[in-house]
């Protein structure tokens, strides 16, 4: 086994399942995580992690030692320690960070009634709860530009979050301003100007947006969901920022007695499920 492979299982031990949001029933023969469980959390594969545990395969992504941060609650400190293990460079403060500390992993864990999700500077997903994926759509299969809430936005069809055109032309401005903000802390991130440059290549709006002096932020407003299992309802949407990073956590709520806690709480039950 590596000393990457060892600290890995190491640092895979210390996390209980409960810190986790994971259920904690059965037989245990240690008190932290199975690696199935950790796979689950990093949205890797059993095989791919038993490989790095084992020492047969000790050159992980960048994207894959983000997402075992993540997942096995790791400190900044701990973080660049495992980059540095799987001999790549420590995170820079000159690219945009995926990384999630602990604190708000937690909320993410716990906060189960309410949809939610975290994103980057750049507004690509980093990870959601089940309720989230529930109400929007699964994300487990997104890949790369995919994640980008932005790119699809113009991009993908089939959205279930019905905006007004009104609306509509708030959140791209938002979203135009929020892309600036990064672009001017992190100029030198390839990712973020690659996505820059294809957004004003591909959709004029988006450049007439980007060229043009308006500003506009976030601001807390009711959105109307269109979901395929138990019909349309509209949810509060508010958009929190994680003090000392860029990090933006998504949280969608619904007012008690209503029609939509009622269908947030069905959602909660059946998940992804298709009601038949």
């Amino acid at each position: 086994m590596s000393e990457l492979g060892r600290t890995l299982h190491a640092w895979r031990d210390r996390v209980t399942p409960a810190e986790a949001g994971l259920p904690s029933g059965g037989r245990r023969r240690a008190p932290g995580l199975r690696r199935e469980e950790l796979a689950q959390l990093a949205g890797l594969s059993v095989d791919y992690v038993v490989r790095l545990e084992q020492g047969r395969s000790d050159s992980p992504s960048v994207q894959v030692l983000t997402a075992l941060a993540r997942a096995l609650r790791l400190n900044d400190a701990e973080r660049n320690h495992l980059f540095v293990l799987a001999g790549e460079v420590e995170p820079s403060p000159g690219r945009m960070s995926a990384y999630i500390p602990p604190g708000v992993q937690r909320i993410v864990d716990q906060l189960d009634g309410a949809p939610l999700c975290v994103c980057d500077a750049a507004w690509t997903l980093i990870t959601c709860n089940p309720l989230f994926a529930a109400v929007i759509g699964d994300p487990s299969s997104w890949r790369g530009r995919e994640r980008n809430i932005i790119w699809r936005h113009y991009a993908a069809q089939g959205d279930r979050v019905v905006q007004t055109d009104e609306q509509r032309r708030q959140f791209r401005i938002a979203m135009v301003t929020d892309l600036r903000a990064a672009l001017a802390r992190y100029p030198r991130d390839p990712e973020l100007i690659a996505l820059v440059a294809d957004l004003r290549d591909g959709y004029a709006e988006f450049a007439r947006l980007w060229d043009d002096p308006v500003i506009g932020f976030h601001q807390s407003e009711r959105k109307t969901i269109n979901h395929p299992e138990v019909g349309s309802f509209a949810i509060d949407c508010d958009v929190l920022a994680v003090p000392g990073s860029d990090l933006r956590l998504v949280v969608y709520t619904a007012a008690p007695g209503t029609d939509a806690a009622e269908k947030l709480r069905l959602l909660s039950v059946i998940g992804l499920q298709a009601l038949t």
